[in-house]
């Protein structure tokens, strides 16, 4: 699994180094950098909504990073014990989506999109303000959050009195310090914010210089060789066993299969989001052995770099017998085999791709129980 996050020591000067612009992150002080952004509720949100309360917290968080999404319920209770006590708490997705290459959705069944901002909000029932700025990145550059999440806390008068972490483990057994609650309680309090900076741990911040970086990677996965081989009822019993040691995906499918061709991009970028990973995908087509050149089109055509088989035989019934002998019906038919062998995951017809995704990452082996647990409670 790919490093998880960056440490930030120090607020960072605005410098081009090895051919990456650094981001300032907001000087203590500074008055809070207005804003206008869309919201996953469709309406508009500004910096001027929240001028009565007593406290505005800014937190710059995403989607697909696994650090984000441990603080999410965080930001949430965050939002739900201060709320009533007359602070604002309001999260920016600040990432560019185009910035961000498809392996490093690896942690993740989405992307940082608005539309998918909206599909995580809901699937985990959150009720604070989150809005988007992937766009033109306008207000995340005036804030220059380091990575996700990032902290910003502004007092009554609207000036930045600390920045930085919100605790100081993304772990919940091992939070000991507790530091954009302890600065949010001395403000109320009309104190002084004995910690006003702290490091921030997470996944950088995706800029849109970055963009080119996405356009290499893709090139680079174009220039992969797509292939495709017959496989006989052995071969199927084998891949049934799965003794590969990884989480295996296999999608039997067919040319022919309307519902096949729909979701095979799909299916892919499943396996691109988590390929670095113990993860493989099968794809197996129920099309004639004769029918090899038009399989091989196809698969060329969406650059299908799975592992790709082909019935060795017009038997197709043997075929799918071997395989799993209680299927005896139509393609598209899909299952997720864990590394010893059991059924995670099956679909007779499409697959419901985000389902499947979190089943995926629900057992994926990762660094930490909790990045798999995320998968299995709303």
């Amino acid at each position: 699994m790919r490093k998880l996050f960056t440490l930030v020591p120090i607020a960072l000067l605005s410098l081009t180094l090895c051919g990456q612009t650094q981001h300032p992150i907001l000087a203590l002080g500074s008055p809070a950098p207005d804003f206008a952004l869309p919201g996953v509720d469709g309406k508009t949100h500004k910096l001027s909504d929240y001028e009565s309360s007593r406290v505005l917290v800014v937190v710059f968080t995403c989607d697909h990073c696994p650090i984000a999404q441990m603080y999410e319920h965080r930001i949430e209770q965050l939002y739900e014990d201060y709320g009533k006590r007359g602070v604002a708490v309001v999260a920016i997705q600040g990432n560019d989506p185009k910035a961000l290459t498809i392996d490093e959705l690896d942690s993740s069944d989405i992307s940082d999109t608005l539309d998918e901002m909206k599909i995580r909000f809901q699937y985990k029932h959150l009720h604070y303000p989150y809005l988007y700025d992937g766009a033109t990145q306008a207000v995340t550059r005036k804030y220059g959050p380091q990575a996700t999440p990032h902290v910003f806390i502004f007092d009554k008068d609207r000036h930045l009195r600390y920045e930085g972490r919100m605790d100081n483990s993304y772990r919940t057994e091992l939070v000991k310090t507790q530091d954009a609650r302890n600065a949010i309680d001395a403000l109320l309090a009309n104190k002084e914010v004995q910690v006003t900076h702290t490091a921030v741990f997470g996944c950088s911040t995706k800029w849109q210089e970055k963009e080119t970086l996405r356009e290499a990677s893709e090139r680079k996965l174009e220039a992969q060789p797509v292939t495709v081989e017959l496989v006989d009822a052995a071969g199927l019993k084998k891949l049934r066993a799965n003794a590969s040691g990884h989480l295996t995906l296999v999608n039997f499918w067919a040319t022919w299969c309307g519902s096949c061709v729909a979701e095979f991009s799909d299916l892919q970028d499943t396996f691109r989001m988590y390929g670095a990973r113990d993860f493989d995908l099968v794809t197996v087509s129920a099309n004639m052995p004769d029918e090899k050149p038009s399989v091989l089109r196809f698969l060329t055509k969406k650059h299908a770099t799975s592992r790709n088989l082909l019935f060795a035989s017009d038997d197709t019934a043997a075929l799918q017998a071997s395989f799993d002998p209680k299927w005896q019906s139509a393609v598209p038919y899909t299952v997720l085999l864990g590394a010893d062998g059991k059924v995670l995951y099956s679909a007779l017809g499409s697959v419901d791709v985000l389902e499947l995704r979190r089943k995926i990452l629900a057992a994926m082996p990762s660094d930490y129980i909790g990045f798999n647990k995320y998968w299995t409670t709303n």
